[in-house]
């Protein structure tokens, strides 16, 4: 049976305090602002215990959501060939949030949160990132952590609208120019832009190609890692064949010195670009 104790709180008002003690179960104990909450709290506790249901909270309870970031990033994130994940969840620890225990984070809370950074200026898709993340971090806690009871209170957040996707495409004159332009800056951006136009690849996987990945007679392009996690091949055009006949070969075998310096200039004498379009 659930006892209750009237007393003053930290902050001089008057707190309910219940605490439940069953053999077989370790004590438990909540603090309330009225007697009314304090009641309804015991009764879902005594219930569970009486059902066999109940998972004690202390661990919820006594971690916080900034522990629970560590915990994530070291068995979570850790694991993946990405690192965008660092940034959010700095995000997330530099919040107000951080500091609060995972059981106390309500939808409310998030919500707020999030709204804060929106008046700062940040954009949705970085907001439906931040959220994604949060929201893996309570599924594993709850599911892999010994926090079962504990709701996930992303759900209850309303994601912002994403814009629709990009549909810029390069208008007449504009390629041409964008290629001159490129070869007046010189390095190896005058040969990357005809590249990526032509192989459409990523940012990333441009940087990250090697010449053992090619094979010229085939007419493709390896790509081992990519995104998705699943190897592709990127069938070759001849205007993308001499862009690479047109790049000096380096000693660590990868084709590009972006990979270390994107901007680089190439002494004078280098190989000519290849030509652009008629």
């Amino acid at each position: 049976m659930a006892t209750f104790v009237s007393r003053k709180g930290p902050n001089g008002r008057r707190v309910w305090q219940a605490k439940i003690r069953r053999r077989g179960y370790p004590p438990q104990s909540g603090t309330f602002d009225s007697k009314a909450k304090a009641e309804t709290w015991a009764r879902l506790i005594e219930s569970e215990m009486d059902r066999g249901a109940f998972i004690p909270r202390t661990d919820a309870k006594g971690t916080t959501l900034s522990e629970m970031l560590d915990r994530y990033e070291h068995e979570v994130t850790s694991h993946k060939r990405g690192k965008g994940e660092t940034s959010i969840i700095k995000w997330w620890r530099e919040s107000d949030l951080a500091c609060r225990p995972m059981a106390r984070i309500r939808g409310k809370d998030v919500a707020d949160t999030i709204k804060n950074k929106e008046g700062e200026g940040v954009g949705p898709k970085t907001i439906v990132a931040h959220l994604a993340l949060l929201r893996h971090l309570f599924n594993i806690a709850r599911r892999e952590w010994g926090m079962e009871f504990l709701g996930n209170p992303v759900e209850m957040v309303r994601k912002p609208k994403l814009p629709q996707g990009r549909t810029r495409r390069l208008a007449d004159g504009e390629e041409s120019r964008l290629l001159e332009a490129a070869r007046t800056y010189g390095g190896e951006i005058q040969y990357l832009i005809p590249w990526a136009i032509e192989t459409a690849m990523r940012r990333g996987e441009i940087a990250a190609m090697r010449w053992e990945h090619l094979d010229k007679k085939a007419r493709v392009l390896l790509i081992p890692e990519t995104k998705t996690g699943t190897p592709r091949r990127v069938p070759l055009s001849s205007r993308a064949l001499q862009v690479l006949d047109a790049l000096l070969r380096q000693i660590d075998g990868s084709v590009w010195h972006c990979a270390r310096n994107p901007f680089h200039r190439p002494s004078s004498g280098s190989a000519k670009p290849p030509a652009s379009r008629g």
